[in-house]
């Protein structure tokens, strides 16, 4: 039987020049940080994780050292007390999965039930640009095979002026490639860095919005309301024929599972790396699947947190399409995925998983030297 030999968590930083100015962060963000954690077994095999910071695990290492790395059960609610009472540390989780698929001799995606070996993809910006940059942007995804385009709104007084200039860029959009490719927006009001004081849309700014997203095919209108107005999310998704879209930073299972029997939201979004793992978010595409809900996760992490989310994405097999954080050249696939050997690259829109054991994660050990912190 293996077991858990040891756990090492690293964290890491790359500079950022030019700096990324991110639509939901009116200050320009000069670094990228990667927390990385590896769990290693009695027999070497190495299991990676990496997303969110990991902070709360210092000092609970002995909770999973001499374990067998496939209880993941066992794991899962360790972790979610973890969660409870310190931080959110689904990272471990992931690495977990990894080191599981590494002594079986499978991929994640099998090991979850097999149903395809690749996934869709959105192309995810995340820069505000001018209408006719953001046109030319559509352009450039539709050219490399993107099916659907995930526009930002701006979420701060940073960013556009108000709602109706993100308006206008997506109005340059539909101008310029009609409906070659499908639209989805980000609004930005779930939630707000902790600098930012701005206050979130009210409902009838929101339907406000939604009148104006109908009249340009938007597929879904993600995050309109702040995130604890799930009644005032029901009445717009009643109010309009937009889907809504959000959960990208929901802390808890339970939340979701309310959202998903009250039907708060047509979409939710969990992200394997900062919610539930992927042992906790498979217990939510089962459960939306059973209410009508699409379940197509939040993945705007690194690489690694891509590829668990994709991991589950194709395990599974519900989501239409997986969240592609990906606009050059401010939010490269090769700034995104520094911590590997090499990036992440799409085929024409998917994303193929292969049949590398576990995750298919390979580590740039030199360039996580040079950036460690």
């Amino acid at each position: 039987m293996s077991k858990i030999d040891s756990i090492e968590i690293t964290h890491h930083r790359l500079p950022l020049d030019p700096p990324f100015k991110a639509s939901w962060d009116g200050r320009a963000r000069r670094h990228f940080d990667a927390t990385i954690v590896r769990v290693t077994d009695d027999e070497g095999r190495v299991g990676i994780g990496s997303g969110d910071l990991m902070k709360g695990f210092e000092g609970h290492e002995d909770l999973f050292i001499g374990q067998d790395p496939r209880h993941l059960e066992r794991h899962y609610e360790v972790l979610s007390h973890i969660n409870f009472h310190y931080g959110r540390c689904w990272p471990m989780d992931l690495a977990l999965w990894d080191l599981s698929g590494k002594i079986t001799g499978e991929p994640v995606w099998r090991m979850l039930g097999g149903r395809s070996d690749r996934v869709r993809l959105y192309a995810s910006s995340g820069v505000l640009r001018e209408p006719s940059a953001m046109a030319e942007q559509a352009e450039r995804y539709i050219d490399e095979g993107f099916p659907a385009l995930k526009v930002r709104f701006s979420s701060s007084s940073g960013g556009r002026n108000s709602w109706r200039d993100d308006v206008k860029a997506l109005e340059a959009i539909r101008a310029r490639v009609g409906d070659r490719i499908e639209l989805m927006v980000d609004c930005n009001q779930g939630w707000r860095m902790p600098w930012d004081t701005t206050l979130p849309w009210t409902f009838k700014d929101a339907l406000a919005v939604a009148r104006e997203l109908e009249k340009l095919g938007i597929y879904w209108m993600e995050e309109p309301l702040f995130r604890s107005d799930r009644k005032g999310m029901k009445r717009l998704s009643d109010a309009t024929d937009l889907r809504i879209a959000g959960g990208e930073m929901t802390r808890e299972l339970y939340e979701f599972r309310d959202i998903i029997e009250e039907r708060a939201f047509d979409v939710i979004q969990p992200d394997v790396a900062l919610v539930g793992g992927i042992t906790g978010c498979r217990r939510l595409a089962y459960q939306a699947r059973e209410a009508g809900v699409m379940f197509t996760p939040h993945s705007w992490t690194n690489g690694i947190g891509v590829l668990a989310n994709a991991h589950l994405t194709a395990g599974v097999g519900d989501a239409p399409w997986l969240e592609y954080p990906y606009d050059n050249p401010e939010w490269s696939e090769a700034r995104r995925d520094y911590p590997m050997a090499a990036p992440l690259k799409h085929n024409r829109g998917w994303l193929d998983l292969g049949e590398a054991p576990g995750l298919g994660v390979v580590l740039d050990e030199d360039r996580l030297k040079a950036t460690r912190v």
